[in-house]
């Protein structure tokens, strides 16, 4: 080969390398645009934390290091709302995007409840699924299993896995209600089919201990409601008989789920995904590991709350180390407001001091006001979205419409408003207005204002000790200048009372159930 086909040759190698660099520099373009434009996605959902429960909100006899320090590394939210004040609605409207009144069988439900999303429904899994995420949940359920009677002892469904999920790793309703069992995709954990599951929530099972009768047996004494089945010591809402290997131990509750949402995390890390990580602190019966007993000084409430921070800790290192936490959007909010005493004497009420769980807003679980449904609220994704405080009225409800903006769906789902740049720290435009419920009692919020209809009943649960806005006489509060909810300008604000009024029956029709209609002169 003479030297000019030589120096020939040389330069097509070259040309082809360049051509061949570039073509693999588009490659990894192509690949990182797709990840960015499909980050994972978690949201962690907590149970009863209330406003005032954590340090970004303003805790001081309660540390909460690792959610502070995601939530002011993130967007904080001051006027982030659950749909609800109890947990089964707000679960139902965090997942379909649909007013949990709209739905009547969307209330606070037994262990034995059908599945309460339809299967032809939308979900915030099932549209993620459908953009090529694979979709898991961990923990708390409490939406309801099967379509009548279950048998426990065969296959659940229809479940979470049918509503949109791949993977599901949860309890069927909530810690103090039977079973006291683990189902995975389905299937009970651990079952013994020589030792077959019973669920009765009328009667017990005859021979069978139970809270009223076998005190000696209590390792934490029932106050209200908890006095059926006893398992490990605590006694339950429900009877249930059998499932002995099966049953869960309280204690390592939180480690159980901490270990599942990990273990999910390191499986799926080289696709997109999506995990739903319900978390059941600080729900009763609260049942700190030993390692966290007496952490918080002020119980086991707070001792359980020290402990939900140190697994969101855990699980957030968990992410660092596989490489992860700065392409996964975390979404953190708790399902109701904050209540000391839930059925169980757990010294959450003699041990609370200076600690304040609503912070300055009134009412809490089960109530029409601020601290019922005003909850801690965050997004936290690192090298992406900027620190700040955000005044925008934000909701739960939310959740599907922005996270199908943010995946380029076209999905839009009932009363779910899409606020992704809101929820990104691009933008303060929040929603106008909102309907809140509380124990199927709706109320309005527009702007700084909120309006509570009359409603029978007592103005205050007795054995919760919680005020949840029953009142003979229309309710108008100005929260900016009235956070605490003191100061009622139905009377002298009538102008603003009929406006709200009209706004709230064209969305909620009529039929709420009030008491009187006012006289607007």
């Amino acid at each position: 080969m003479n030297k000019l086909n030589q120096i020939m040759l040389l330069l097509l190698l070259a040309l082809i390398s360049v051509h061949c660099k570039e073509k693999s520099k588009e490659v990894v373009e192509s690949v990182e645009q797709e990840q960015t434009a499909k980050p994972n996605i978690v949201i962690i959902y907590t149970d009863d934390l209330g406003y005032g429960d954590v340090g970004f909100n303003g805790a001081t006899e309660i540390k909460t290091p690792n959610m502070d320090y995601l939530a002011n590394n993130g967007v904080r939210f001051t006027n982030g709302f659950a749909s609800s004040a109890t947990c089964t609605p707000s679960r139902y409207a965090l997942l379909t995007g649909v007013y949990p009144w709209r739905e009547k069988n969307a209330k606070i439900l037994p262990g034995t409840a059908p599945l309460i999303i339809g299967t032809d429904q939308m979900t915030v899994p099932k549209m993620l699924k459908a953009k090529g995420y694979h979709t898991g949940i961990v923990g708390k359920w409490h939406l309801g299993l099967g379509s009548g009677h279950v048998n426990w002892n065969a296959h659940v469904s229809p479940g979470p896995n049918e509503v949109g999920f791949d993977y599901s790793y949860i309890m069927a309703a909530t810690q103090d209600r039977v079973p006291t069992v683990y189902i995975e995709n389905g299937d009970v954990v651990g079952l013994d089919p020589n030792d077959p599951i019973e669920i009765n929530y009328k009667t017990n099972f005859e021979g069978q201990p139970n809270g009223i009768d076998n005190p000696e047996l209590l390792k934490m004494k029932w106050h209200h409601g908890h006095n059926s089945s006893i398992v490990n010591g605590i006694p339950r809402i429900g009877y249930m008989k059998g499932g002995e290997a099966a049953k869960w131990k309280d204690e390592d509750m939180a480690d159980h789920f901490l270990k599942g949402a990990q273990n999910y995390v390191k499986q799926h890390k080289n696709e997109p995904f999506f995990l739903y990580y319900a978390m059941q602190q600080p729900h009763v019966p609260r049942t700190p590991h030993p390692r966290f007993v007496g952490a918080s000084g002020l119980g086991p409430r707070g001792d359980v709350i020290v402990e939900a921070d140190w697994c969101i800790g855990e699980f957030i290192n968990t992410l660092k180390e596989e490489g992860l936490l700065e392409n996964t959007l975390i979404i953190f909010s708790s399902d109701n407001g904050p209540v000391l005493n839930d059925g169980y004497y757990d010294e959450a009420v003699e041990k609370l001091g200076d600690h304040t769980p609503g912070g300055s807003l009134r009412g809490g679980k089960y109530s029409l006001f601020e601290a019922g449904t005003r909850v801690p609220f965050f997004t936290y994704w690192k090298g992406t979205i900027n620190s700040g405080v955000s005044d925008a009225l934000v909701c739960q409800l939310d959740v599907l419409s922005s996270l199908a903006q943010l995946v380029g769906s076209d999905v839009k789902a009932g009363d779910s408003q899409g606020l992704v740049d809101v929820f990104l720290g691009k933008s303060n435009a929040g929603r106008d207005d909102l309907v809140i419920e509380a124990t199927s009692r709706t109320a309005y919020k527009e702007g700084d204002w909120v309006m509570i209809p009359p409603y029978k009943g007592p103005a205050k649960i007795d054995d919760v000790n919680i005020e949840i806005g029953n009142s003979k006489e229309f309710q108008l509060y100005n929260l900016k200048e009235d956070i605490g909810q003191q100061n009622n300008l139905a009377k002298s604000n009538k102008e603003k009372l009929q406006d709200m009024l009209a706004k709230f029956e064209a969305i909620r029709g009529d039929d709420y159930n009030t008491t009187q209609k006012i006289e607007l002169k």
